[in-house]
């Protein structure tokens, strides 16, 4: 089974993958962790990418499928994965169903985690008041700058996805728990 997390930014879907990983046997595929391996091991896409984002610049289309792709051909992905922060734009959505359909592989799913927008920003206040520790974008003007690129760049997936008639929502304001069973109603 392969699914899509969407949500903005806060919204719960690394906590969610998590969850599925563990309780499914399914991967985590999340882009930006594969990104910092792949520039971490040194390999022929991460020296690409790092370049790129060294410049400051976004990381092409064409490198992250071709890092998915190469991720999603590794044997332990064959229970299926969790893509977690890809795809992000029409274009990247575009590539991964080509990339599947040559695969004879099918996305299954695609959740969208709902949250209320003003609570994230009282969401990442508690986490720093909870645990005493403050991540580097656990702050506000972080948040604001995430959320705009989500609204810009991936929410219109949300369309794109439902069109195909894959996509379903889950409340993401519930506790932890309650969330993770509404996904598993999705999932089955």
């Amino acid at each position: 089974m392969n699914i899509i997390l969407f949500g903005a930014p806060g919204a719960g879907k690394g906590t969610q993958a998590t969850r599925l990983v563990d309780q499914r046997g399914m991967v985590q595929l999340s882009t930006g962790d594969m990104l910092r391996a792949a520039v971490s091991a040194g390999t022929d896409l991460g020296v690409r990418a790092k370049a790129i984002m060294d410049r400051g610049d976004l990381v092409s289309d064409d490198i992250i499928l071709g890092m998915i792709v190469e991720r999603m051909d590794s044997p332990d992905c064959a229970q299926g994965v969790i893509l977690d922060g890809f795809p992000r734009t029409v274009a990247q959505a575009n590539g991964l169903d080509e990339m599947l359909q040559a695969r004879n592989w099918s996305l299954d799913h695609v959740i969208e985690i709902q949250v209320d927008e003003a609570a994230l920003f009282a969401r990442i206040e508690n986490r720093a008041a909870e645990t005493g520790q403050v991540r580097e974008d656990d702050n506000a003007e972080t948040l604001r700058k995430r959320l705009d690129v989500y609204h810009e760049s991936t929410a219109p997936l949300l369309p794109f996805y439902s069109d195909k008639g894959l996509l379903r929502a889950v409340d993401g304001m519930a506790g932890i728990e309650e969330v993770g069973r509404q996904i598993d109603g999705i999932l089955g």
